[in-house]
């Protein structure tokens, strides 16, 4: 039997307008010892339809997600859709406050938190109450991220190859909708407990995304997260066809070996040899590590393990060993 959620909600989820409130999440601190951290939700609905849950700021230094779903939240009637739409616009509310990938309260990845637990700290008590209470009720799931402060990404719609076929064409046909210039399919490489994957898991239209990074966020990259109403459109929850239909073709590429997960062997400061979209070859360097205890010996030079389009790149110079440098992609037909 699953555990029931500790956490409270001020709104209706079946009741028909525009709603917009919080989730209250249990707390005992060194200034209160009852406490409760809120956590903003907003809903719309309008009759029986479908049903989206939208999430923003699962790392809270990704900041694309937030800016458009505020902008959903204001901009959207219940006159405008048919159905439910879900809103966490700061799903990791205390790292987005703080500017941090990870909650500066528990020091835990939203995104490595699910299906949680009600008696975990305070990111997997979020985590649990989506597992439970949200992602059931919903038809499509939508997690918006970025590269935030570590890299410099492509923009694309992700997601993982499913055994489900009519999971995936569902998926597929959803992310072209969308009209990012990349589809991305991606593996798991650094731990398991991913919101996608888990509503992936559940059966449901999963779409994650990366919208540039924290250096890219402007126009152009909110832009292209914005067109996340083009998926609300098609999936029949938007009455309206949005103006912006986007890339009409987008390029379906994939990332789904280990070795196109380029890691630093050492650390130092990464002095990159490519730009995102480039195309690399397999063996050629991709960039060198400076060293800082000896800046008279040579860089190490880290080449690629792959061949393809160099699809992200970090962004931060100072490199700590083990850290991601880049990912290579390549096109895949499916």
């Amino acid at each position: 039997m699953t555990e029931r959620s500790l956490i409270s909600c001020d709104l209706n989820l079946n009741q028909d307008g525009k709603q917009s409130g919080f989730l209250a999440v249990p707390q005992s601190t060194n200034s209160a010892g009852w406490a409760k951290y809120f956590v903003p939700i907003s809903i719309l609905r309008n009759g029986d339809g479908p049903t989206a849950m939208l999430s923003g700021g699962n790392h809270g230094d990704e900041y694309e997600g937030p800016v458009t779903l505020m902008n959903l939240v204001r901009d959207l009637t219940p006159e405008d859709i048919t159905g439910r739409i879900i809103i966490l616009p700061m799903l990791n509310h205390p790292a987005v406050a703080a500017g941090t990938r990870l909650s500066p309260i528990d020091g835990k990845n939203m995104n490595r938190a699910f299906p949680g637990s009600p008696q975990d700290s305070i990111t997997g008590q979020i985590a649990h109450f989506v597992a439970t209470e949200l992602l059931p009720t919903a038809d499509l799931v939508i997690d918006i991220h970025s590269g935030g402060s570590s890299m410099h990404m492509l923009p694309s719609v992700n997601m993982h190859r499913m055994d489900n076929h009519q999971q995936m064409d569902g998926m597929l046909a959803a992310a072209r909708a969308w009209g990012a210039p990349y589809i991305f399919l991606y593996a798991d490489v650094a731990g398991s407990g991913l919101l996608p994957s888990y509503a992936e898991s559940l059966g449901k239209v999963t779409l994650g995304t990366e919208m540039g990074s924290k250096a890219q966020f402007g126009i152009e990259m909110l832009r292209h997260s914005a067109r996340v109403r083009n998926v609300l459109h098609h999936s029949r929850i938007l009455k309206e066809c949005p103006d912006d239909p986007g890339t009409s073709k987008p390029l379906v590429v994939a990332a789904e070996d280990e070795q196109d997960y380029i890691m630093s062997p050492t650390s130092g400061i990464f002095e990159p040899y490519f730009e995102i979209g480039d195309v690399i070859e397999t063996g050629q360097p991709v960039g060198q590590l400076h060293h800082l205890e000896h800046p008279a010996r040579d860089p190490e030079i880290v080449c690629a393990a792959s061949s393809g389009i160099l699809f992200a790149r970090r962004s931060i110079p100072l490199t700590t060993q083990g850290e991601c440098l880049a990912v290579i992609t390549r096109e895949v037909e499916i």
